[in-house]
């Protein structure tokens, strides 16, 4: 068994939080939330946010 750590990790470019639809009162609520959720420090609630505002359906 050989020494050191293993190749680098490499981590992706940072994603922008996603823009909620304007009008959309769900996805307003969840903007919201995640203003609230950045204040605290909870990065994990901000995640799920992100991720509702990103797959709540909208219609084109």
């Amino acid at each position: 068994m050989t020494g050191g750590a293993g190749p680098a990790v490499e981590l992706g470019v940072p994603v922008r939080d996603p823009e909620p639809v304007d009008g959309c009162d769900v996805c307003g609520a969840l903007a919201r939330q995640r203003v609230a959720a950045y204040a605290v420090g909870d990065r994990s609630k901000v995640s799920d946010c992100n991720v509702e505002i990103r797959r709540h359906p909208h219609r084109p």
